[in-house]
């Protein structure tokens, strides 16, 4: 077995999570809602600032790494199989990170502007679109995918990084950016 294989079959697994970020965010989050995770997005949604527990998000890692690891394994051979499965899961832990950040800190370069601004298209425009934190891929694949306007984001909601000394947008976010609400 090659590096190449073993690195490509990681790069798969990423990928594979990208898939089942997807369809978590959407199908159980924002569809069929009576569950763990249901529950705890829509909260999300409301508290804005709300994330689970950090316990709860290494137990569902753990799950993963369960569920998945084995089968992988047998079809792919332990190396394969388990660098797909470590793929899986370091690239839940990578959408943990980036998605808190997100709320807690505002974006360094373009991609981080990007993820902002989909992200946040989702939560005060329109919860249908962007599913898809780490990527458009699949809310490209699926239909999902809209280009965010300038964002109106409610005050009682607005991330703290997004607030200037005097409580309003700052200017270099406001084409991006407007407060909505008292």
């Amino acid at each position: 077995m090659t590096a190449l294989t073993v690195l490509g079959a990681a790069l798969l697994g990423a990928l594979t999570w990208t898939f089942m970020e997807y369809c978590i965010h959407r199908w159980l989050g924002h569809r069929w809602k009576r569950n763990v995770f249901g529950k705890e997005h829509t909260r999300h949604h409301s508290e804005g600032d709300y994330f689970a527990a950090t316990p709860k998000k290494l137990g569902a890692a753990s799950l993963f790494l369960a569920v998945t690891a084995p089968p992988a394994i047998w079809v792919a051979g332990a190396l394969a199989g388990g660098a797909w499965a470590v793929g899986l899961v370091g690239f839940y832990g990578y959408y943990e990170w980036l998605h808190r950040r997100a709320h807690t800190h505002g974006p360094r370069n373009a991609y981080g502007r990007w993820v902002r601004r989909h992200h946040f298209h989702h939560h005060f425009g329109d919860p249908r679109m962007n599913h898809g934190v780490t990527s458009p891929l699949w809310d490209a694949v699926f239909g999902t995918l809209q280009e965010p306007g300038q964002i109106r984001v409610p005050r009682k909601l607005c991330m703290v990084w997004l607030k200037g000394p005097d409580g309003e947008i700052p200017p270099a976010f406001q084409a991006d950016y407007a407060l909505r609400g008292r």
